[in-house]
């Protein structure tokens, strides 16, 4: 019997779209599952040294986002286009994230890393934004095409956020 995977494929960097290919990635392997994460075009933030401390959450463009009691669904599109909204909305976030005793982004792939999880970086979206190796958080084990993730991930339950 060969061993469970999971691929999961990271596509945006924001704040709100890092934590779920992150924490399935750890739930995933709490269960034993070997894991493979392929960030790649905004997803590649979220293990670039520069961005992935520092990851926006924002209200523009959020078709998602909610607030109670607003009289209607445009109000925080209207409300993030207002100077340092990004911030504040990212402040909240963060501290939401905090009080509920949720890793870091950071302290996330520290844990996905110790627990054996593999973490690849996409050679095209890497080659695009000029990165170096030593751009890329230290557990990122390589650069790698489209093609070589598919052959790594062979037979792999697949997620793409």
């Amino acid at each position: 019997m060969s061993q469970r995977k999971l691929a999961i494929i990271c596509s945006k960097g924001n704040l709100d779209m890092a934590y779920p290919g992150l924490i399935l990635g750890n739930a995933a392997l709490s269960e034993g599952l070997e894991l493979h994460l392929f960030f790649t075009f905004w997803g590649l933030d979220i293990v670039t040294k520069e961005h992935m401390d520092d990851l926006k959450f924002t209200l523009v463009g959020n078709t998602a986002m909610h607030m109670p009691q607003a009289p209607k669904a445009s109000v925080p599109h209207m409300l993030g286009a207002l100077p340092g909204m990004t911030g504040f909305a990212t402040r909240m976030m963060k501290g939401q994230i905090a009080d509920l005793e949720v890793p870091t982004v950071p302290e996330m792939l520290d844990q996905i890393v110790a627990a054996g999880g593999h973490l690849w970086a996409c050679r095209m979206s890497f080659d695009m934004n000029n990165l170096a190796i030593a751009d890329l958080y230290d557990g990122v084990e390589n650069v790698i095409s489209a093609n070589d993730f598919i052959e790594l991930t062979d037979g792999a339950q697949l997620l793409f956020i």
